[in-house]
């Protein structure tokens, strides 16, 4: 493995609002890439929610998945390392979100599991949507999402929606504090839950690692709360202009939003 690695979120960050890479950071990664970085998604999304980009990118690397919950190896179509939540605490999670009436999408295997389609479930399904049918994620309606928790391989992890943020967000302090999970904004609207311990920046630095390399020879892109253990990791930790000021605040350099060609700039000033 190259000693030289750019390691990208996906939403807020590599894709603009809209979903979609512009040409910009596509032509400065290909440039990246010929003179000898590797390039590397660490997203917060489920692998089968990542194939239009992987395979716009031309990647060979494995993708880190649910904010470093697995690494997923596109080329064999294997996961190469996991933490998952353990069942019994999904089930009791499960429980608490049937009694404080929070939305669920479950990431698990190669799907992602609802009870109702709710603000992230039906923004990532309109997404996938206008993708052709080979790239689309598989989003799955369940009667109970207790039940498919006792029949698959493995729970990555929850993703949470609710249009009241402040319910949200003590709902996520109740869960950490009862349940002993980690629990990330990873969107405005969207808390993250999944196993202690899991993080970007972890997974990230055990991959790297685990390769020969340092991660003082890592540039990491990111926007959310989320990013920020990779984003304090990496040698040098790239935030976006469209990030909170609390994400922002934890990087080394800050530049301009997503949907400009913030990151082709950068790309060209200081790597190339």
């Amino acid at each position: 493995m190259t000693s030289r690695v750019i390691a990208l979120d996906l939403d807020g960050t590599l894709l603009t609002p809209q979903k979609t890479l512009l040409p910009s950071s596509l032509e400065a990664l290909k440039r990246a890439q010929e003179a000898g970085y590797q390039l590397l998604i660490v997203t917060g999304r489920h692998h089968v929610a990542i194939h239009p980009f992987y395979q716009a990118l031309a990647l060979d690397t494995p993708a880190i998945c649910c904010n470093g919950t697995y690494l997923y190896d596109y080329q064999t179509k294997k996961v190469l390392e996991s933490d998952p939540l353990p069942v019994t605490q999904a089930l009791q999670l499960i429980d608490l979100l049937d009694e404080h009436a929070v939305h669920g999408l479950m990431y698990v295997d190669d799907a992602m599991l609802y009870e109702r389609p709710t603000g992230h479930v039906i923004r990532t399904r309109n997404w996938a949507l206008t993708l052709p049918e080979a790239q689309r994620p598989v989003f799955t309606q369940v009667s109970t999402l207790r039940e498919s928790a006792q029949e698959v391989n493995a729970i990555w992890k929850f993703a949470l929606t609710d249009e009241n943020t402040q319910k949200l967000n003590e709902f996520a302090a109740h869960v950490e504090q009862t349940l002993g999970l980690a629990c990330e904004w990873s969107w405005h609207d969207q808390v993250d839950i999944a196993r202690k311990g899991n993080s970007k920046g972890k997974r990230l630095t055990q991959f790297v690692e685990s390769q020969g390399g340092s991660m003082r020879d890592v540039i990491a892109f990111g926007d959310n709360y989320n990013d920020i253990s990779m984003l304090e990791a990496a040698g040098t930790g790239v935030a976006m202009g469209n990030a909170d000021d609390a994400v922002k605040a934890r990087a080394n350099v800050v530049i301009g939003d997503n949907n400009t060609d913030s990151i082709a700039q950068y790309i060209y000033t200081h790597l190339l």
